[in-house]
């Protein structure tokens, strides 16, 4: 018999975890994803189409889009086709953390990310390419659903915010070294190189997934404990049964081979059974997170926060190549990313917790910082000067990236333990399936109709007022409920 407490019991923690070194992994690993991000939007990487000017002379493509012979709308499907794959998987990964260690679908993820990068780099066509990206979205859905609740379980109380800082900051980041990283390899070598290197990088993390002694999230009982509770009611079911069996004077010779057949049955219906059990918690915990004021608010104001967010990764260096003639776009938008979205996300993440890491306060500075920094960037664009330019849009990233962790801290706070994977796996899906899956080919879409980047730069950069007002809408229901 299995004690009762035994599936309570928290395991203690393997030889290799301190929380110092499952942050430094964590963060190692985000910073890779999304240079990947940053890569295929890089100009070495994404490259042009084919040019021709007025007296017929044309220019040869460059990257993807060169080699493939790519419209806009077919470059900005591409990442789109990664979102898809992100927004399909999350939910799924983050209903089997309740029936599978989450460290060890942590690894399965990284093995799906870094095949589908190599199969990229393998590309023959644009369909080809296409699929390889859903698949890196899937691979990288894992990650993104179950690495923020890991951080927040290990994380000293009075800097929980801090570290969520230090784990987002991952993703301005991650993104402006992919800027850089795929102009450089995509500009000296070969956009092919540029993948092939990033599979080369996560390798050893998918394999870590799998060899060390796993970690377990808080709220969620230990899954050897179930499977150990599970295998003993089984064999107690199937005893009973054959006893039964008996009584009803039925002799059995070779009667290992119906109990075989009792097991093969019961297998089956447990796993149909199974089947249903999750389907029907994962409808009662949609439904908690759906009828959740605060948790909703949030995530509609990440949606529009991450539309803008999502086009400006991917279309920032062209457009500020196209507007400014910027001569190393890639560089420049690099390195600007570089040191505001380290500044800005490590300051939001400590300023939430010198306020005081509450999820009114939170809202307070979501709400504050986003509209500061969409006038900074909405100015920066009216500017005809490249310097004027750098400044405010510097200034405007510094503030926008400011709410990465607080948007963050409110989708892990506003619901009980058990439900922060789904809580961060539908707000993921939601930010990328409205947010930056469509905005990366509407911009696209845009763009070509009105052939005026600067105009398409303010469009775009305007729905970050809407995301603002949102996250105000937020605070007043917090502090006035």
């Amino acid at each position: 018999m299995v004690p009762p407490s035994s599936s309570m019991d928290p395991s203690p923690p393997p030889s290799w975890f301190t929380p110092k070194r499952l942050l430094i992994i964590f963060c190692v690993i985000n910073m890779i994803n999304y240079v990947d991000r940053g890569a295929i939007a890089s100009n070495g990487v994404n490259g042009s189409s084919e040019t021709c000017d007025d007296k017929g002379i044309c220019k040869s493509g460059s990257g993807i889009q060169g080699e493939f012979d790519l419209t806009n709308f077919q470059d900005g499907l591409l990442s789109s086709a990664f979102m898809v794959g992100l927004l399909v998987a999350s939910p799924i990964f983050a209903s089997l953390a309740k029936s599978y260690n989450p460290f060890r679908l942590i690894g399965v993820g990284l093995s799906v990310w870094t095949l589908s990068v190599a199969g990229c780099a393998s590309a023959f066509s644009f369909w080809f390419i296409a699929i390889c990206r859903m698949l890196v979205g899937v691979g990288e859905a894992s990650f993104i659903s179950l690495a923020a609740p890991f951080i927040d379980d290990n994380a000293p109380v009075s800097q929980k915010t801090a570290w969520l800082a230090m784990f987002y900051m991952c993703i301005p980041t991650g993104i402006a070294l992919g800027y850089v990283y795929g102009g450089y390899v995509g500009g000296y070598f070969h956009w092919r190189y540029a993948f092939w290197g990033e599979a080369l990088l996560m390798l050893p993390f998918a394999v870590f997934g799998f060899l060390v002694k796993p970690l377990q999230l808080k709220g969620f009982s230990p899954v050897e404990s179930k499977k150990a509770l599970a295998s003993v009611e089984t064999v107690s079911s199937v005893t009973d049964d054959s006893k039964a069996s008996k009584l009803d004077g039925r002799m059995l010779v070779g009667g290992d081979g119906i109990i075989g057949d009792e097991l093969s049955k019961t297998s089956k219906s447990e796993s149909i059974h199974n089947i249903l059990n999750q389907l029907s918690r994962f409808a009662k915990d949609m439904k908690v997170l759906l009828v959740d004021k605060i948790y909703v608010v949030n995530v509609f104001g990440y949606i529009a926060y991450n539309f803008v967010i999502g086009a400006y990764s991917y279309w920032g260096p062209k457009a500020g190549y196209n507007i400014y003639h910027m001569k190393s776009a890639d560089m420049l938008f690099g390195g600007v990313t570089i040191v505001c979205g380290i500044l800005g996300t490590i300051s939001g993440g400590f300023i939430l917790d010198r306020m005081g890491a509450t999820i009114s306060n939170a809202f307070i500075l979501l709400s504050g910082a986003t509209f500061l920094g969409a006038i900074s960037c909405f100015s920066a664009f009216c500017l005809r000067s490249l310097y004027g330019f750098i400044v405010l849009f510097a200034v405007g990233e510094l503030l926008v990236f400011a709410t990465q962790a607080p948007v963050n801290y409110v989708c892990l706070h506003c619901v009980r333990p058990s439900l922060r994977p789904l809580s961060m796996a539908i707000s993921t899906v939601s930010i990328h399936i409205f947010g930056d899956v469509p905005s990366s080919p509407l911009v696209g879409i845009l763009q070509d109709h009105i052939n005026n980047w600067r105009d398409t730069a303010l469009i775009l950069t305007s729905i970050l007022f809407l995301a603002a007002g949102i996250w105000f809408i937020g605070a007043i229901n917090k502090m006035f409920p």
